[in-house]
């Protein structure tokens, strides 16, 4: 049973690991080690983890107690993170965390959704219902990552 809650800032050590863990064991199929090095780094910067969940719009899926998901909105409709577990993937966690954020932005008023994603994610949100409006190349930390910005009528 998934359940989704949101988040507090005592998850940020379970939130962090999970992110690390993901990219480095599911996004290395479609980035390179650098790539997947300098973005797993994102983990480290707490404060930033901290802020968002103050600031933003921040759940998590659970599963028997164990952090299985997790998703956040910026600006009410932008799709700014949307990530699950590695050893949970293909279980419906990010469909769940999907709908609940659809949900939110609709009952703020927002018509579209919005969302950067990358490679690995990409056949994920074509499945549910988001164009590409564009392949576009973004930099971080001094190291240009490949993406696509989506978007989906809500």
């Amino acid at each position: 049973m998934i359940q989704i809650r949101e988040a507090t800032k005592e998850d940020i050590p379970f939130i962090t690991a999970l992110f690390r863990d993901t990219i480095q064991n599911v996004n290395s199929k479609d980035y390179s080690e650098k790539q997947i090095e300098v973005w797993a780094s994102g983990a480290n910067d707490i404060e930033k983890w901290e802020e968002r969940i103050e600031s933003l719009y921040f759940i998590v899926a659970e599963q028997n107690d164990t952090i299985t998901g997790f998703a956040y909105l910026k600006n009410g409709n932008y799709l700014d993170g949307l990530f699950v577990h590695k050893d949970y993937q293909r279980q419906g966690i990010a469909s769940k965390l999907l709908r609940v954020m659809e949900s939110y932005a609709i009952g703020e008023g927002f018509e579209e959704m919005r969302s950067d994603v990358s490679k690995t994610a990409l056949p994920f949100f074509e499945n549910h219902y988001f164009d590409v409006i564009k392949k576009q190349k973004k930099p971080f930390k001094g190291i240009v990552f490949q993406n696509y910005l989506v978007s989906k009528a809500l």
